[in-house]
């Protein structure tokens, strides 16, 4: 992906030119360095491929814009036409200060140099699509899109996080606003932060509202939600050679239905199916491009396939990831790119801003235990249950009450790998000595509790906005597309959109147990029934069946493990435990830990880590 770097102050004896090149080293970038300012104390610089990238000095002030941005105020969209984005950003923040954040829209990630007045301003954009790092040093500040790139500034420790690599444990992901990197931090979505002379400041500049009950029941709610969708589509779709992912499910099938709205012809899809019996939703991405009428393109992902991608996949991003998911979306991407397509569009959002995940539902069902008087739960409930044997009917109603009493959202992390088993047993005495055990519940804790709303449903949303979307899904698209050689983007995730769905009311996002309720009923007319009424399936790799029976990606996964062992963070007596379960009949389940260790171990590889110093 395109991206930018830099710094505001710093030591003296930094050498400019070396600090850039070591960075874009880290970074991996193969492109030359569009350069707006470069000195021992101040520097702006960008790297474009696909995202649109915007340089540029006046004076004291230098920005750097990545994305496609636009402005609600006019004459400075007007500006950022003729003479660049980031020259529209040194004007706006002339004229506005750092509030001239709140009138900028769509996907971005910036930076803002004074160097006079020693001050330098970072944000991204509302939904976290664009990804940016930062380190405070004793001397100033340093950023970068890319986290290795920060860490790489010769005034910055690029020694690993264990709380870092803690949290990936947890999350399968780093979230922000950590990083792997000590010291190194990201943003989150809808954030920026202000460097002034020394003092560092993080604020929030939007955030979104949402309603909790009353919502409005007219006709036309309807028909101005698919005129969003019919715009955010054909925004997103206005590029040469455009195409989209297609799954089959809900969100990718009605970006491709208004895509093809959009350009008034056929359009290509790109589809990626698995042998393997649970996993293949080949059927419903072709129910939907019959239905609309696109270009399908398909390929069968093999074990052969991940066995090549896996080292590709690991040096791609900039800190571990361990969604597998990334593997189809690269596939899907360099299918795409194969046929040339420049820009594809991906449906990722719809579940997170309308309600379409499955624990939303379920969550309503254990929230009506905190409906129950406090003297009937503590006094009778509890006390009964806990005498309750554990058979039959009997555990189920145990098993309720115990999961009931675990507030949201702690409740949604009860089945995480790290709750099975004591730490103690899964990680090395050394490695626990240096970590929160309780931190990963926290970051849970505070964008739930952050969210402008009291329904449950809505702050669920809300978490799932920044953890499951921002953190995890956009990075993984991103990234995959990138390495596959595509632009993406994500017309759901279009801001009036989002502020339409936040006007929905809990129950028209999660009716009953019926999700996405307002979605479906509106494009009940538009959608195949079949699509509608198709049980949540993702984009699922069958990576634990496939390491059964393919020798090779099982040997990688084993050398993986083994020289995981040395690392003192893992206990080898987990990781055998581990694998026997995963032999012992329940592949699926346990091959998601052996995934996420096995990226682990080759993330720090891929990237010359030999210790954790």
């Amino acid at each position: 992906m395109s991206g930018l770097l830099g710094w505001m102050g710093g030591a003296a004896n930094v050498e400019a030119a070396e600090a850039l090149n070591g960075m874009a080293q880290a970074a991996r970038i193969a492109t030359p360095l569009m350069i707006g300012v470069s000195s021992s104390t101040a520097a702006v610089a960008a790297w474009q491929t696909h995202d649109a990238v915007s340089v540029h000095s006046a004076g004291n002030l230098s920005a750097v814009l990545v994305g496609q941005a636009r402005w609600e105020i006019p004459d400075l969209q007007q500006q950022a036409e003729q003479n660049g984005w980031a020259a529209s950003i040194i004007e706006a923040y002339r004229t506005y200060g750092p509030n001239f954040l709140e009138r900028l829209h769509g996907p971005f990630a910036l930076a803002l140099v004074d160097a006079q007045a020693e001050v330098a301003l970072l944000a991204i954009d509302r939904l976290g699509i664009q990804p940016l790092a930062f380190a405070q040093t004793a001397k100033g500040l340093v950023f970068a899109s890319d986290a290795r790139a920060v860490a790489a500034h010769p005034d910055v420790n690029n020694a690993l996080s264990p709380q870092g690599l803690f949290n990936y444990l947890f999350f399968h992901m780093v979230p922000s606003p950590g990083s792997i990197f000590s010291g190194v931090g990201k943003l989150l979505p809808g954030q920026c932060v202000v460097w002034r002379q020394g003092r560092l400041e993080r604020n929030f500049y939007w955030r979104l509202v949402y309603r909790d009950d009353g919502g409005d029941n007219s006709e036309g709610k309807v028909s101005r939600f698919k005129s969003l969708l019919s715009d955010a589509v054909r925004t997103a779709a206005d590029a040469p050679q455009v195409g989209a992912f297609l799954s089959g499910g809900t969100d990718s099938s009605t970006v491709t239905g208004f895509l093809i709205q959009s350009l008034g012809k056929p359009a290509d899809t790109f589809s990626i199916g698995f042998d393997a019996e649970g996993f293949d939703e080949m059927e419903y991405a072709r129910l939907a491009s019959r239905h609309f009428g696109t270009r399908p393109h398909e390929y069968y992902l093999t074990p052969a396939d991940v066995v090549t991608a896996i080292p590709k996949i690991a040096a791609a991003y900039d800190e571990p990831f361990g969604n597998a998911s990334a593997i189809p979306a690269y596939y899907c991407a360099k299918l795409a790119h194969d046929a040339g397509i420049s820009v594809m569009l991906a449906g990722d959002g719809g579940d997170e801003i309308f309600g379409g995940n499955a624990r939303y539902a379920k969550q309503k069902v254990f929230e009506l235990y905190w409906q129950l008087p406090a003297w009937a739960r503590q006094n009778l409930i509890e006390p009964l249950s806990g005498a309750l044997p554990n058979v039959g009917l009997l555990r189920k109603a145990k098993s309720y009450v115990e999961q009931a009493r675990i507030p949201l959202p702690d409740r949604l992390e009860t089945y995480n790998f790290l709750h099975r088993d004591p730490l103690d047993q899964i990680l090395t005495p050394d490695f626990l000595a240096q970590i929160q055990t309780n931190q990963p519940e926290a970051l849970l804790r505070e964008v739930y509790d952050r969210t402008e709303s009291h329904s449950f449903i809505n702050r669920m949303l809300h978490l799932d906005m920044k953890f499951t979307l921002a953190d995890n899904d956009l990075r993984k698209v991103s990234r995959a597309c990138e390495l596959g050689g595509v632009a993406v983007r994500y017309p759901l995730l279009d801001e009036a959109l989002v502020a339409f769905s936040a006007e929905l009311t809990p129950d028209e996002k999660v009716r009953g147990q019926y999700l996405r309720y307002f979605f479906k009923k509106s494009l009940a007319d538009f959608l195949p029934r079949e699509i509608i009424d198709k049980s949540k399936h993702g984009f699922g790799l069958p990576f634990g069946l496939w390491m059964q029976t393919h020798p090779e990606l099982r040997a990688l996964a084993n050398d993986s493990l083994s020289a995981l062992r040395k690392r003192g963070i893992v206990q080898p007596a987990y990781i055998d435990r581990l694998l026997d379960q995963h032999r012992g009949g329940h592949a699926s389940y346990y091959g998601v830990m052996v995934w996420v260790l096995m990226m682990l171990e080759q993330w720090l590889a891929q990237n010359g880590h030999t210790s954790l110093s």
